[in-house]
């Protein structure tokens, strides 16, 4: 399988300037006005106006920014457009349904349709299911229908107010100016008791340092640690799913059934709090959109080469912006179909050539059949049990190479998906409990933990069994319940 190259990293970065839901909104609203004003464009007075309308509008652009509105709070953003409506009397109705027709253009068939078919080999006639999943969706990025279309059409109303009285040369008194100044000083309130009082479902959060909760592991556990992550596989649709061998391994070996994403749910976001064993705020990693490249904290990676061990990540190309040249790139731009059978080609490659003590590998195909298809469908499950076949494959791959001698195997997800368009991001009904299980010699057998435990605790566990230091601001718990005769430490 190739490796993601240099364009297509790049690529990646720019196509998430339009996927997160925080650059989209003034991004789409900048380019919907320039569209709607194509024969204004050559008109030098036009951009002055233009620019004078945007910077009265910057206020709103970053309360947008800040604020995310997710999930059922973004119900509440139409009561700030009416409110707008009474304040300010007239819309630019052709403006507005020109926006809303242009969102479901780029929505439905640019991203639904056209992205998707060239990216993954998605059928022509996506947009027949796709409309429905947009409407549905209820994540951070900009196919969350319910949430962008109140904000841009807010922000549209506020530019072309003010951009039509300097175009006709209509003079704006100061009460103008206080009117919407104190629509933002209310506006801004508003967003900020809804967050602070509504916005009450992110998970909690781990205060102590793992140092602080266990000691470190001297000697090795196991020889090897196997971590197989596939993106974006939903709990109850797992479990829907004919996965023959992935249930042997969670039936022989310990599983989890109250492990708790990260919020934000995003893919990034997740694999950087997995490895490094704290969260966003710490590490650095707040959404797919990475502005300042690479984790703030030591991963992993970091704490095995500490003791002269090696690990390696093998994901697609955005993942090198949080974890680097500790990530052995794949490209994303293939047949959906042919995606994870090639993703473990590439695997055994790296284990038959590098042998890293540690090999974390991302399975992609359900992620992107869930986002381009929907993870309540059929297709969503098949890819699962696809998945459960190719482990399958790979798993007696290593045992007949001598690889599986004292390995512990790590099966998990990143996160789940929403209903929509296999949204995740603000942990809808879906995303925020995982499929999580070990197996191996050195894990207890036929065991079920029902306490709830978080994914940060994937860093410390890792190096627990690996015999290495935890990363310098893990927060996660080790996972003493799973290993065996370990219980009564954990009790200490």
């Amino acid at each position: 399988m190739k490796q993601a190259s240099k364009f297509e990293k790049i690529a990646a970065r720019c196509w998430n300037l339009l996927n997160e839901g925080k650059p989209f909104t003034p991004i789409f609203v900048i380019g919907t006005i320039l569209i709607f004003q194509i024969p204004s464009l050559l008109n030098g007075s036009f951009w002055i106006h233009f620019l004078l309308a945007l910077a009265i509008s910057i206020p709103l652009i970053a309360l947008f920014f800040i604020f995310d509105f997710p999930l059922m709070l973004r119900n509440y953003l139409w009561i700030p457009l009416f409110a707008y409506l009474l304040l300010f009397n007239g819309i630019n109705l052709p403006l507005l349904l020109f926006a809303v027709g242009l969102y479901f253009f780029f929505t439905v068939f640019f991203w639904g349709t056209f992205y998707y078919h060239l990216r993954i080999g998605t059928a022509w006639t996506n947009f027949t299911r796709f409309w429905k999943l947009v409407l549905k969706n209820s994540d951070s990025t900009s196919g969350n229908a319910q949430e962008q279309m109140p904000k841009f059409l807010l922000l549209l109303s506020v530019w072309n107010y003010f951009f039509t009285a300097f175009e006709n040369g209509r003079e704006l008194n100061l009460s103008n100016y206080l009117i919407l100044t104190g629509f933002y000083i209310g506006l801004f309130l508003y967003s900020y008791i809804l967050h602070r009082y509504l916005f009450d479902w992110k998970p909690s959060e781990y205060k102590e340092l793992t140092t602080e909760q266990h000691p470190n592991q001297s000697a090795e556990l196991s020889k090897k640690v196997i971590v197989i992550v596939i993106d974006g596989m939903r709990m109850d649709r797992f479990q829907e799913a004919q996965t023959p061998f992935l249930d042997s391994l969670r039936k022989d070996g310990t599983e989890f059934t109250k492990m708790e994403t990260v919020y934000p749910a995003r893919t990034v976001v997740c694999f950087s709090s997995m490895f490094t064993g704290t969260y966003p705020r710490e590490h650095g990693i707040t959404s797919n959109m990475v502005w300042k490249l690479g984790i703030k904290v030591e991963s992993i990676f970091d704490s095995l080469r500490k003791v002269g061990k090696k690990g390696r990540l093998l994901g697609i190309a955005h993942l090198v912006d949080s974890m680097g040249t500790d990530v052995e790139t794949v490209t994303a731009v293939m047949n959906n179909d042919l995606a994870d059978r090639n993703i473990m080609e590439r695997s055994k490659k790296i284990m038959k050539e590098q042998n890293p003590d540690l090999l974390i590998t991302q399975l992609i195909s359900t992620d992107q059949t869930g986002h381009s298809r929907g993870a309540l469908y059929e297709e969503y499950k098949e890819k699962i049990e696809e998945a459960d076949k190719l482990i399958e494959e790979y798993v007696d791959w290593l045992t007949e190479n001598g690889m599986m001698d004292n390995t512990t195997l790590l099966i998990c997800a990143d996160h789940g998906q929403a209903d929509g368009i296999g949204g995740h991001g603000h942990l809808d009904e879906g995303e925020r409990f995982v499929p999580f299980f070990l197996h191996g010699p050195s894990i207890e057998s036929g065991q079920i933990i029902q306490t709830k435990h978080s994914l940060v605790s994937v860093a410390p566990t890792i190096a627990y069994l690996l015999g290495a230091p935890y990363p310098n601001k893990s927060r996660g718990h080790v996972l003493l319940e799973a290993m065996k005769g370990k219980q009564k430490e954990k009790a200490v």
